[in-house]
């Protein structure tokens, strides 16, 4: 019986993956699947160090990177690894992206790693000038990542060769969003870009005079992030300019997270220990919710749930359309990667280097 249902939870799942940072090409964070009514830890996989890097879930398998430079993949039915690979430094924020059987992840070391999703072994190897904390991501045949050498990349995904790069004027933190054949980067030297994958050329420019470490969400022409100048921007891609701003009227902090948008609606984290939700169309706050400590995990919207973690180490279940908390649970240690979610099951990573997953 445990074996039938494990395979069930597979066949699940592959419909509903999160394979990638955010969860798709548009960097939503929104899954398709509804979430059970009751969430219950169903098992907890130690790692032994820091997870920053977010989880993927791609075929019923869980995979993170965690601080030692372990690259992991847990077995999402029952918490069992399957495989570690080594990479070649710590892995920091860089998540994991999956596409046709190959997991790739970026490192501290400023290499970006493809890897045999079914056993672990290393595909190939691309070295940058600097480190690594964007994700990759893969379209049209090509992975895109970013490097704090200041250039964003795209690689042939199978060979992992040099297709091109672009020089920005800063580091790329950000996961680039893919709509049409072009990826979104909002910089750390103050520009959203957008870049045509195909060659490499840019044909978006937008001035938006702030440092972002956090990565655009895609809409209808539009994206939307947080910044470090205590603000989160609305930004036309085909006017080319900040359709709004919002600063919350008292609490001036850094905005980390990475928003998610559903139903008119962006949400993120702040570093203000607020989650804040906000009208897409006007930037005006909906609603905020207050945690006990500073939120640079990203949201994960799942029906009418909104699920994020902490840096007070609790991970949070909070209603979407009134903003009130219905369930937590404390991990008792920092949560800053973001959550992902396949079938009805929900995986988050900790500080203290635990992989948690919970479901019906």
């Amino acid at each position: 019986m445990r074996l039938l249902a494990a395979a069930l939870l597979i066949m699940a799942c592959r419909a509903q993956d999160w394979p990638q940072f955010r969860g798709n090409p548009h960097l939503t964070g929104v899954s398709p699947t509804q979430p059970p009514a009751q969430l219950k830890l169903q098992w907890t996989w130690e790692g032994g160090d820091v997870f920053e890097s977010s989880p993927a879930i791609a075929g019923g398998v869980v995979y993170a990177g965690a601080g030692n430079g372990d690259l992991v993949a847990v077995d999402l039915a029952t918490g069992k690894l399957k495989w570690k690979y080594k990479a070649a430094d710590m892995i920091g924020e860089s998540s994991p992206s999956v596409a046709n059987g190959v997991v790739y992840i970026g490192d501290m070391d400023g290499t970006v790693h493809a890897v045999h999703a079914g056993d672990g072994h290393r595909l190939w190897i691309f070295k940058t000038a600097s480190e690594v904390k964007s994700s990759p991501v893969v379209s049209g045949g090509k992975l895109i990542a970013g490097s704090y050498d200041g250039s964003l990349y795209a690689l042939d995904a199978q060979t992992g060769k040099l297709i091109w790069s672009i020089k920005t004027a800063g580091p790329v933190h950000s996961t680039a969003s893919i709509d049409s054949g072009v990826a979104y980067i909002a910089g750390c030297d103050g520009f959203v870009r957008g870049i045509r994958i195909a060659d490499g050329k840019e044909v978006v420019q937008v001035k938006i005079g702030a440092y972002t470490a956090s990565s655009p969400v895609f809409h209808d022409n539009k994206v939307y992030f947080g910044t470090h100048n205590e603000n989160v921007l609305g930004v036309d891609l085909k006017l080319k300019k900040i359709i709004w701003e919002y600063q919350h009227p008292d609490r001036k902090f850094p905005f980390y997270s990475s928003a998610a948008y559903v139903d008119g609606k962006v949400i993120l984290g702040g570093r203000d220990k607020m989650v804040h939700c906000l009208d897409a169309r006007t930037g005006k706050a909906l609603w905020t919710y207050m945690t006990r400590s500073r939120v640079d995990s990203s949201p994960l919207v799942a029906g009418n749930r909104v699920i994020i973690g902490s840096g007070d180490g609790r991970l949070y279940a909070i209603d979407l359309p009134t903003g009130k908390k219905t369930w937590e649970f404390e991990a008792g240690s920092p949560i800053s990667a973001s959550p992902a979610m396949s079938g009805s099951r929900i995986v988050a990573a900790t500080q203290d280097g635990r992989l948690l997953c919970f479901g019906p």
